[in-house]
């Protein structure tokens, strides 16, 4: 890269770009209540939603991994018609208003929808406004930042290992499990956090499938929104600032990997 001086007709809108993302955060800061932090970050709202929060954000990742990362591993190496439109149906919730995502999932899975009916019916089972329907929205929200960065690894992988396995006589479970996953596991890993962070943060489809209800599907997004609403104004930053510590801890954990400049 030729190093030199910067032109003034890059540097003006990159500054103007820098200060436009870091000014709402500087707000954030400026506008909380550190005295009375400690005391509402123990309040009892508080800490069920943080807690049910972590709770459905986990149990989505682990759904998101047992279904996400298969569902990767044949993107990446088998070959089949409708590759292509499989690729682009898998990542519609990324740009699917998650509002629409939680009517949806409604329709599919509410008591009178396609399949929900059918578990309602048979097995007694009711998905929506539920803590299992929360995390049902978080997974069908996070499914894709996993496929998506597991299937990338796949891709960059050397299969040569995979070959000198099969010549040796591995199955294909072998050289998945012993292989393939030891070589993919950073990608794995990579995706497995943003997945949980996007169901962390994920509001509209939970919102809509689930419900906001206290100690049942109220998680941090939901607890801030009725914050804000009830005019609490404090209440809402300081659950706000839980969730932003969050996101810097997880762009930390992840910098050796996505920031590939000094």
């Amino acid at each position: 890269m030729t190093k030199g001086r910067v032109p003034g007709a890059l540097l003006v809108p990159a500054v103007g770009g820098l200060i436009f993302l870091v000014l709402p955060l500087a707000g954030l800061l400026w506008r909380t209540p550190w005295t009375s932090l400690p005391q509402r970050l123990t309040e009892p709202g508080v800490l069920e939603a943080l807690k049910l929060s972590l709770l459905t954000a986990s149990l989505a990742t682990l759904l998101c991994l047992f279904f996400g990362v298969p569902l990767a591993w044949v993107l990446a190496r088998v070959a089949f018609p409708g590759r292509r439109v499989v690729r682009a149906l898998i990542t519609v919730p990324l740009v699917l208003p998650p509002v629409v995502g939680g009517i949806a999932l409604l329709l599919a899975l509410g008591r009178r929808g396609l399949l929900g009916s059918w578990l309602d019916s048979t097995f007694g089972v009711t998905l929506p406004f539920t803590t299992a329907g929360v995390v049902i929205a978080e997974a069908f929200v996070a499914l894709p930042f996993l496929v998506i960065s597991v299937e990338g690894a796949l891709r960059g992988a050397d299969t040569r290992y995979e070959e000198a396995a099969a010549t040796l006589g591995a199955t294909r479970w072998t050289t998945f499990t012993h292989v393939t996953l030891p070589l993919v596991a950073p990608g794995i890993a990579a995706g497995g956090v943003l997945c949980w962070a996007r169901a962390l943060g994920e509001f509209g489809a939970t919102i809509t499938f689930a419900g906001n209800y206290p100690g049942i599907t109220q998680t941090m997004p939901l607890a801030v929104y009725q914050t804000m609403e009830s005019g609490d104004l404090d209440g809402a930053v300081v659950l706000s600032l839980i969730l932003l510590a969050v996101s810097v801890t997880i762009l930390a954990a992840l910098r050796d990997r996505w920031l590939t400049a000094p």
